[in-house]
């Protein structure tokens, strides 16, 4: 295929998967269970971050994050009691376990009673063209209260290489507006030129069968690398290919 032929073929796979219907089997599911804004990103948040291996089981346990909520994220993560974290050290989603969530629950708290939220350090560094920095910094404030060392692994940082495939997932679902209905779009101050493809197994080996990655692993320098052969395709909305990648993947065993 030619440049234009891969972007015709992949601009239909986006009209396939990017819609309602692809919410019944995505974690995505979770936030979109609330309405209020802070609600959604909390859920989001915590959905993005279970999101490795089978995807019943991550929507389950995710579900039981909520349930543990109360299923109102906001007003737990502000307002919890020492008793109210403690019926949380029991979840577990493969590694990430009780201890990991109810920091996990602090952090959120002191982001949002001490930043004015998540969009705030998320929309640090606005020349930052990839979130680079950006990422880096939010684990860095993340981890600024006590935490025990296990629990770093769970937030990625691409200043060590990492491809950041779940936040990255997570600031799609923020960020990314259309009339489709899958992601939210209810950040602002993020454009989403800015975004890039939440890399995984899935979509690593679709974009490496259609020559949009050389790269062998993948870490930050594949997603550079991806980011820019899906920016040459769309640079207002390069993310939106995740949908064609991700589906061929999953979906089409492609």
């Amino acid at each position: 295929m030619n440049q234009s032929e891969l972007k015709e073929f992949l601009d239909e796979k986006v009209l396939e998967y990017n819609n309602p219907k692809f919410i019944e089997s995505d974690p995505i599911q979770i936030p979109h269970q609330f309405t209020k804004k802070e609600d959604i990103e909390i859920a989001a948040f915590l959905a993005a971050t279970i999101a490795w291996g089978n995807r019943k089981m991550i929507i389950k346990n995710a579900n039981r994050m909520m349930d543990l909520m109360g299923n109102s994220p906001h007003d737990f993560i502000l307002n919890h009691s020492k008793d109210d974290l403690k019926k949380c050290e029991n979840f577990v989603h493969r590694t990430f376990n009780g201890a990991d969530f109810q920091f996990f629950i602090q952090s959120l708290q002191n982001i949002y009673k001490n930043y004015n939220g998540l969009e705030v350090l998320f929309a640090k560094y606005p020349e930052d063209l990839n979130n680079k920095k950006v990422l880096h910094h939010f684990k860095q404030v993340f981890f600024e209260i006590p935490f025990q060392q296990r629990t770093t692994k769970h937030v990625s940082d691409p200043m060590k290489g990492s491809a950041s495939k779940r936040l990255n997932m997570f600031l799609r679902w923020m960020v990314r507006k259309d009339n489709s209905g899958v992601d939210f779009g209810i950040w602002d101050s993020i454009p989403m030129s800015k975004l890039s493809c939440p890399l995984d197994v899935h979509s690593g080996n679709v974009a490496r069968k259609l020559d949009l990655l050389i790269r062998k692993q993948n870490d930050w320098k594949a997603l550079e690398e991806l980011d820019n052969n899906l920016r040459k395709m769309d640079i207002n909305d390069p993310v939106r290919y995740d949908f064609a990648l991700f589906g061929l993947g999953v979906f089409e065993n492609f």
